[in-house]
């Protein structure tokens, strides 16, 4: 399931993966790594959480932005 997101929420998520994620070295994504750099996805998306590693484990440590998100969700299914 992809979230969606705003330009918004997008530059307030884009700063948590910077400085939180452990997996984000010099905007690139060591998950992805088998011997070559690769973009930390989250990083060059706009509109949506595509990686699983910032839903599951970092998001609910912001609460605020996750609930932020969660409600964005929730107004665009309804």
């Amino acid at each position: 399931m992809v979230l969606k997101i705003t330009e918004e929420l997008s530059d307030r998520v884009n700063r948590i993966v910077r400085h939180s994620c452990c997996n984000c070295i010099d905007d690139n994504c060591l998950l992805l790594d088998y011997g070559e750099e690769h973009s930390c996805v989250q990083l060059i998306s706009k509109y949506g959480i595509y990686c699983n590693y910032l839903l599951k484990c970092i998001l609910p440590a912001f609460p605020k932005l996750y609930g932020d998100i969660l409600t964005y969700n929730e107004k665009l299914k309804g």
